[in-house]
């Protein structure tokens, strides 16, 4: 896992810096040994069947956190899951979000194909099979800055606040604006982009659903804004909590400086 992040080389700065390796800078290394606990406990005896699932697409064993729950037992197996993550690492592991995005999308993107008679869900089948089988680790991106929230996100003083599609063609959308407190952003594979809000029509190029890799060429992640940020950039010295994993959470806003998406990777 940590190598992968290396190989990635995702466009990262901190503090006005640019980050080489999220592996080893201070101030997130942490949060890359929290998330990489979800892959040691998948090969953990103990612990396999609560980290692991058996994928209801292709039946081959999975990541917990990239699976789409069949039923009640898959429920109480995560929530297990999740306690012993916090009792390993008393911190934040990062997947949560991205695993109920995927959990959400695969539903919602049923509904519209169900509706509409689009494909939506075979594209998003034809991606989860590969995040599944390349064990990915995926960002829910969620929350746009709101700037002001008595109007929609077409009505904002500057439109490319939210992100929203600004060019589509048979090959794709390319889409504008930036997500904000993405937890686990920084040490992700790759980033599943979903609305924050109810859209009318008039914001209709905002009602985007899609996926794209953390390296796409114009994506840029500005990590950290807490109090305690300055406190990492000793060597996790002081106030670090458990010091194998850090303060609690580490968040990125991600700017989408017109991203392409391939037509295949657009669930909404």
């Amino acid at each position: 896992y940590m190598q992968s992040l290396r190989d990635l080389q995702a466009r990262i700065y901190y503090r006005g810096e640019k980050i080489d390796d999220v592996t080893t800078h201070p101030a997130t290394a942490p949060h890359v040994r929290c998330a990489a606990m979800t892959y040691a406990l998948a090969n953990d005896k103990e612990h396999s069947d609560l980290a692991t699932a058996s994928s209801h697409l292709t039946g081959k064993t999975i990541s917990r956190f990239t699976h789409v729950h069949q039923n009640v037992e898959d429920l109480l197996k995560k929530i297990k899951l999740l306690r012993v993550l916090g009792q390993k690492t008393g911190s934040c592991f990062q997947r949560c979000v991205g695993l109920d995005g995927i959990n959400a999308v695969y539903s919602v993107a049923y509904e519209i194909d169900q509706k509409y008679g689009t494909d939506y869900l075979d594209r998003f089948k034809r991606w989860l099979i590969r995040v599944q089988d390349e064990n990915i680790m995926v960002v829910g991106a969620m929350t746009d800055p709101k700037g002001d929230r008595s109007k929609s996100p077409a009505d904002q003083p500057d439109p490319d606040q939210y992100v929203h599609v600004v060019k589509k063609d048979e090959k794709g959308i390319t889409i504008r604006g930036a997500k904000l407190h993405m937890t686990g952003g920084v040490n992700s594979h790759e980033i599943l982009v979903m609305p924050t809000t109810a859209m009318n029509e008039a914001s209709k190029d905002y009602a985007v659903v899609c996926a794209v890799p953390a390296n796409a060429p114009g994506i840029t992640m500005i990590f950290g804004r807490q109090a305690s940020d300055d406190r990492r950039d000793h060597q996790e010295r002081l106030d670090s909590g458990n010091p194998n994993f850090g303060p609690v959470g580490g968040e990125a806003v991600i700017a989408f400086e017109d991203v392409f998406v391939p037509l295949d990777c657009v669930f909404m």
